[in-house]
């Protein structure tokens, strides 16, 4: 069993950052790769971006390219999530989540392990 934290989330004006960090416990996270998602009020739930288990791949969201990076330490068991040039529409429920197996599907929620309780991340106009 694994046991996803995430932490990091706040209010934000637009423009500024945060930064999301996923802790694990129960097991290491170093054979699972990870994923980002997140759920704006009245919306389904959406791929963010994930990050192979070597970290040697990863996978953005069309929206947040080139504003939010991924990376993973897996010596300290966590995931982080560096988000730049935050819009309002980024506004919205944040959670971490592990997959066992799956590469190819890693934009399918279904397919995810664990997940977190996840972290609200606001942006203001």
């Amino acid at each position: 069993q694994v046991q996803l934290v995430e932490s990091g989330g706040g209010l934000v004006q637009a423009g500024g950052s945060l930064r999301l960090s996923c802790a694990a416990s129960g097991r290491t996270l170093s054979s699972y790769a990870m994923g980002w998602f997140r759920q704006a009020p009245g919306k389904e739930r959406e791929f963010v971006a994930a990050i192979s288990w070597s970290g040697g791949d990863t996978d953005y969201a069309d929206s947040v390219k080139g504003r939010f990076t991924i990376a993973r330490d897996n010596a300290k068991n966590t995931v982080n999530f560096q988000m730049n040039s935050l819009k309002p529409e980024d506004t919205a429920v944040y959670y971490c989540a592990a997959k066992r197996t799956g590469w190819s599907t890693i934009k399918e929620e279904r397919g995810y392990d664990y997940w977190g309780q996840g972290t609200q991340v606001t942006v203001s106009s």
